[in-house]
């Protein structure tokens, strides 16, 4: 039995609680009287649980600094892997993450996303105190925390539903953030939570995720919705795939969401590695991740004004610069401009990864207005575009897993990051290169298209 509604109204049934089988945000009456509310309502518990998702997601890149402490014996190699396989773990489980959305509800798998999280750590309150376990055991519960990461790929298809376009830079910006500076709130925290009571206890830095991942679920489950036409399904996403410019941003978002992942991951322990300095990297580290996420709402809010091409390349010229300063860094040995170079690579990434998201939206609308533009086929539009969400997500986050891979293999093959900090600081004129001639080049045809 359904309820009666205007056409204003959200069309809810009785069949499960918290769906909605009529959500239309680009009807400006619909969104003014009715939709943005919900739409509010469902972005803020969607922030709560991915910066939860994100949190557990980096826990390692913390933790690892203090492993010599705590009886662990690893080379900076190793303590390295230890950050990127999480990464590449929560890359993977993007993909199926995205289609969770479809299968079960937004709503729905942010209550089950959130409950996963306490595999990951109970695992790491069990193994860091147990040195005798040995290096693959620890790898191993390392890779459990990769359930954060998929969290995000679910999240933001799952939001994008909820807000017309002309606000989704923001809204998919401020989801992201908050998401994001997880990191930055576990590195702040856990070297700080991990000596409560004198000593050192490194499993208070996962048991202390573990009723914040339950109040997660509980807060998705009461305050959360689901909408029927949120749908991510195989169809739309093969159309998706079929489209070059999903793999055009996907290689960009490498550049801007892997390189945050990536330098989040390992700048603490690059600050013990180059510098052999603990101190700052438990107390300063975090900063990095901090003032990368808050610029992403900056970058979406700037493209939904400008377009995302150019703030796009606005931001690979600045982690180009970012790269050069930290290579300079490295061969001078100069701590204060490593640290300084490593935070304007952190607002760069911040910046690209808001464009770039805004720039997959926008690429699919076209695609959906030149092929008619009628309802039917913008529903279709935004479906692709949520599965190419996923796509894109999912590869990009591989950013995350081969950015400390790089480090590792320069620092145990060179002795030193310099030759990996050269190859990134190729990559990204590579992608202002790319940006400039899909989307900005005069003559293109996404020229002059708000992409």
């Amino acid at each position: 039995m359904s309820e009666t509604v205007t056409r204003t109204q959200p069309v809810r049934t009785a069949r499960p609680a918290h769906w909605i089988d009529h959500w239309d945000p680009e009807d400006p009456d619909f969104w003014r009287s009715t939709g943005r509310p919900i739409a509010r309502r469902n972005l803020i518990w969607s922030i709560f649980a991915e910066h939860i998702g994100f949190s557990v997601w980096l826990l390692w890149s913390i933790v690892v600094v203090r492993l010599g402490d705590a009886g662990w014996n690893l080379s900076t190699s190793q303590t390295l892997w230890l950050t990127a396989v999480p990464s590449g773990v929560g890359a993977v489980l993007r993909l199926p993450y995205t289609f969770a959305v479809p299968r079960f509800g937004g709503r729905n798998w942010t209550v089950v996303s959130a409950l996963l999280l306490i595999v990951p750590c109970a695992g790491l309150a069990w193994a860091v105190e147990r040195p005798g376990i040995g290096y693959g055991t620890l790898l191993l519960v390392a890779a459990t925390a990769g359930l954060g990461g998929g969290n995000f790929a679910s999240s933001m298809a799952n939001i994008s539903f909820f807000y017309p376009e002309r606000e989704k830079g923001l809204a998919l910006g401020l989801n992201a953030a908050g998401g994001n500076i997880g990191v930055a709130v576990v590195q702040k925290l856990v070297p700080q939570v991990i000596v409560l009571g004198g000593g050192l206890t490194l499993a208070y830095a996962g048991l202390m995720y573990i009723p914040l991942a339950v109040i997660a679920a509980v807060c998705a489950f009461a305050f959360m919705d689901n909408l029927s036409e949120a749908k991510a399904d195989v169809g739309p996403v093969r159309q998706a795939l079929r489209f070059p410019d999903t793999w055009i941003l996907s290689l960009l978002y490498v550049g801007t969401f892997g390189s945050f992942i990536g330098y989040s991951s390992a700048f603490p322990t690059l600050l013990v590695a180059v510098f052999d300095r603990q101190d700052i990297a438990l107390t300063w580290a975090f900063l990095g991740a901090g003032i990368g996420s808050l610029a992403r709402p900056l970058g979406g809010r700037l493209s939904d004004r400008i377009g995302g091409a150019q703030v796009t390349m606005a931001a690979f010229a600045g982690l180009a610069v970012g790269a050069f300063a930290a290579l300079w860094s490295v061969r001078q040995h100069n701590l204060g401009l490593f640290f300084v170079s490593f935070m304007f690579l952190f607002v760069a990434t911040g910046i690209g990864n808001g464009s770039t998201y805004r720039m997959i939206s926008r690429l699919f609308q076209l695609r959906g207005l030149r092929a008619g533009g009628d309802p039917e086929t913008m529903l279709r539009s935004r479906r692709e575009a949520a599965g190419a969400l996923g796509v894109i997500s999912s590869v990009g986050a591989f950013g995350g897993f081969l950015v400390p891979i790089g480090y590792a293999w320069s620092k145990s093959q060179f002795g030193s990051i310099q030759p990996a900090l050269r190859f990134y600081l190729v990559f990204f004129v590579v992608l202002l290169a790319v940006t400039w001639f899909r989307y900005a080049r005069g003559g293109s045809s996404l020229s002059g298209q708000g992409v």
